[in-house]
C-alpha cells in the first residue's frame, strides 16, 4: 500500500523516441551518433553559497548547462531528504564531500534514457543515478542503474530511505520479538519506515512521536503503530505512560530532548540506534551533533550504536528484498509525499521539508 500527497496534474507523454524528436523538443541542436555522445543544454540547481546558518532560496541557483555523454536521461522523480542540508555546509560533519559553490546537488535522480550510445541501455528504460537536481543528464552508462518498472506501483518507491531504516533496525538495534521500541520523528522519511520495520522484526510494541498530534494520529491509525504522541507534550510523561516496562530499543532521528526521554524511561541494557539529530540541525557544527550522555547511559547499561548508511549494495538489496515482500503480504504502508513541480521549484520544495512541510518519504516529480 502506498500513502501519498500528489500537488499537480499527471505529466503527460513518455519523452522517448527517436533523436530527431528528442531534438525538437529539447529546443537543441543535437550533435553526435549512435556510436559517439550527445549535446544538449539542461537546467539544473546550484548551490550558490554555503550554508552558514538557516538556509534559504538565496542559497539555490538554477542555471543552464551544456551536457554530453554516452547516454541521455530525462529526470522524473528527485529525492528529498533532511540529510542534505549538512551537505550544503561549510563545516559538513558527514564523512564524504561537502558540495561547493557552483555545484550541482547531486542526489539521487530516477529518469528515463532518451538516448543511448550503450548496448546496456536502451531508449524507455527507466533508471537511478546520483545526477541530482536536474531536467536532464548526460554520462556513462555505468553511472545509471536500470531499475525494473513492474517492480513497485510507481518509481517513486525507489526513493525511499528504506535502506537507512532497515540497516539501522536489523543490523544496528537488532530489533526482534519481545522488544519494545521507541523512533523519534516517527512520521519523516526514515522514522516511518524504521517504525514498521520493527513491527516486522516481531517487536511487541511500537510507539513513535511526531510533531503535532495530527501526525501522531497518523501514525497509528494510517501506519499501524501501536501509540504515538506529540512531542510537545512531556515525552517522559507520554513514554511512562505507553511503555511502563521501560524501552528496550530506542531508534532516533531527532535527539535533543527525546534523547534525554528514552534514557529515562529505557530498560536496562536497551540499545540505541542513533540516526540523526533534528532537533539541532540548523546549529553550529557542536551543536548540530552532540556528544549523547554516555555517562547516563552506561550506569543503566544501555548500548550507544551510533551509525550511518552508506547505501551499499547489500544494504540496497537487503531492504528492497524486505520491502517488497512486505509490500505484497500487505504487511507495510510506503509513507511518501509525492510534489509535482518543474525544476526552479525544487529549492522550496526542499526547504518546506526542513519545516517539517511534509510526511513520510519526500520525492519531486519534475513537471
Amino acid at each position: 500500500m502506498s500513502l501519498q500527497q500528489r500537488q499537480q496534474p499527471e505529466r503527460s507523454g513518455t519523452g522517448v523516441g527517436h533523436v530527431a524528436i528528442f531534438a525538437r523538443a529539447s529546443g537543441q541542436k543535437v550533435t553526435g551518433s549512435r556510436s559517439s555522445v550527445i549535446l544538449m543544454i539542461t537546467r539544473e540547481i546550484q548551490l550558490t553559497t554555503q550554508i552558514a546558518g538557516v538556509p534559504g532560496r538565496e542559497h539555490f541557483t538554477v542555471v543552464e548547462t551544456e551536457i554530453g555523454g554516452e547516454v541521455v536521461v530525462r529526470t522524473d522523480y528527485l529525492g528529498l531528504a533532511a540529510t542534505y542540508l549538512e551537505l550544503m555546509r561549510s563545516d559538513c560533519q558527514l564523512p564524504i564531500p561537502a558540495w561547493q559553490p557552483g555545484q550541482r546537488i547531486g542526489v539521487t535522480a530516477i529518469g528515463t534514457v532518451l538516448w543511448s550510445a550503450s548496448p546496456d541501455l536502451r531508449e524507455g528504460d527507466l533508471v537511478q543515478s546520483m545526477s541530482g537536481w536536474s531536467t536532464h543528464s548526460a554520462g556513462p552508462a555505468a553511472s545509471y542503474v536500470k531499475l525494473d518498472r513492474d517492480a513497485y506501483p510507481d518509481p517513486s518507491y525507489h526513493l525511499g530511505q528504506g535502506p537507512t531504516a532497515y540497516y539501522g533496525m536489523a543490523d544496528v538495534a537488532k530489533v526482534g520479538r519481545g522488544d519494545v521500541v521507541f523512533v523519534s520523528g516517527a512520521a519523516g522519511g526514515v522514522g516511518s519506515l524504521a517504525a514498521q520495520i520493527a513491527r516486522n522484526l516481531g517487536a511487541s510494541k511500537v510507539i513513535g512521536s511526531a510533531g503535532s498530534q495530527a501526525k501522531a494520529d497518523y501514525l497509528v491509525r494510517e501506519l499501524g503503530i501501536d501509540a504515538a504522541f506529540d512531542y510537545h507534550q512531556d515525552p517522559v510523561a507520554a513514554l511512562k505512560e505507553l511503555a511502563p516496562e521501560g524501552i528496550t530499543v530506542f531508534f532516533d532521528t531527532v535527539g535533543g530532548t527525546l534523547y534525554e526521554a528514552a534514557l529515562e524511561v529505557a530498560a536496562p541494557g536497551a540499545r540505541f540506534a542513533l540516526c540523526g539529530s533534528l532537533s539541532t540541525q540548523l546549529g553550529a557544527a557542536a551543536q548540530r551533533f552532540p556528544e549523547p550522555d554516555q555517562a547516563a547511559a552506561a550506569a543503566k547499561g544501555i548500548e550507544l550504536l551510533p551509525f550511518s548508511c552508506y547505501h551499499t549494495p547489500d544494504q540496497i538489496a537487503a531492504w528492497h528484498t524486505h520491502f517488497r515482500a512486505w509490500l505484497d503480504q500487505d504487511r507495510f504502508v510506503f509513507p511518501q509525499t509525492v510534489v509535482e513541480a518543474g525544476i526552479d521549484a525544487v529549492p522550496d520544495a526542499f526547504l518546506s521539508l526542513l519545516r517539517g512541510g511534509y510526511r513520510g518519504n519526500v520525492s519531486l516529480r519534475l513537471a
